[in-house]
């Protein structure tokens, strides 16, 4: 009967949007080019900045190995070259986050209310912030300790060389993949938002989320044991129980009642 209730307050929101002046497939079409069009030019202007100062971003880069007194190899010639453009990359995507960020929400934002459109600031800042704070999380904590046990715990019998094609990708999967994990209040906020999820939805099925936020864990943590894992998916839960606040406040039924009571 729950679930039948939770669908019903979905159809129901979703008939609300409904409502809202839409626009036409093709005006749609167009409206997704131009914002696609300006990401990549904001993306590009961050690449070319980040480019400049591309000798620094290497050495963010390198001091978990440097720490460790651990050297990098190459085994092709393009490998240094490919380094500092991936390095440049990464570093420009996160200069033109604001920028490409403001255009997903100038493209969403027709599907709004007018008295949603304000979480525009809240949604850019709380992106980037926990971005951020993952991307913190993987370099300070998991990186390097991922590092000394993988290289020189478990490969203390055997002389480590690590490639820079191998050890690019291994750090951009840890700062990334904890990074992207980290945005989980954001897809809450726009679950609930649209009225796909609430707060009471979260709750009843938390044992699921624990059950996913773990698989998710063993997939993207790169450490062996269980401990790690634990490691990875506790800010993982901290973030779910987050969106559940999260969910309980911006919910169109919650807004609703609470218009109705100030009115």
């Amino acid at each position: 009967m729950a679930d039948l209730d939770h669908i019903d307050r979905v159809r129901s929101a979703v008939s609300d949007r409904a409502e809202l002046p839409g626009m036409s497939l093709m005006e749609h079409l167009e409206e997704l080019r131009k914002r696609l069009i300006r990401s990549v030019l904001f993306l590009l202007i961050g690449f070319a900045v980040a480019y400049f100062f591309h000798e620094q971003l290497y050495g963010i880069i390198q001091k978990p190995l440097d720490d460790l007194h651990i050297a990098l190899n190459f085994t092709h010639p393009t490998d240094g070259l490919n380094l500092y453009l991936k390095t440049a990359l990464l570093g420009g995507a996160i200069l033109a986050s604001p920028f490409i960020l403001y255009q997903i929400w100038l493209f969403i934002s027709p599907g709004l209310y007018q008295n949603e459109k304000r979480y525009v600031v809240p949604f850019m800042t709380a992106t980037i912030g926990l971005f951020m704070a993952g991307a913190w999380f993987g370099y300070h904590w998991v990186l390097p300790g991922a590092i000394k046990v993988l290289v020189l715990d478990f490969g203390k019998r055997f002389h480590p060389i690590l490639t820079i094609e191998d050890y690019t990708g291994f750090f951009l999967a840890v700062i990334l993949g904890l990074g992207i994990t980290f945005e989980l209040p954001i897809l809450i906020f726009f679950l609930s938002l649209f009225g796909i999820v609430d707060a009471k939805f979260l709750i009843k099925h938390i044992r699921y989320a624990i059950l996913i936020i773990f698989l998710i864990a063993a997939i993207i943590c790169p450490l062996p044991d269980p401990v790690s894992m634990c490691l990875f998916a506790s800010p993982m839960l901290v973030l779910y129980l987050v969106g559940v606040g999260v969910a309980y406040f911006v919910h169109p039924a919650r807004r609703k009642a609470k218009e109705t009571t100030a009115a």
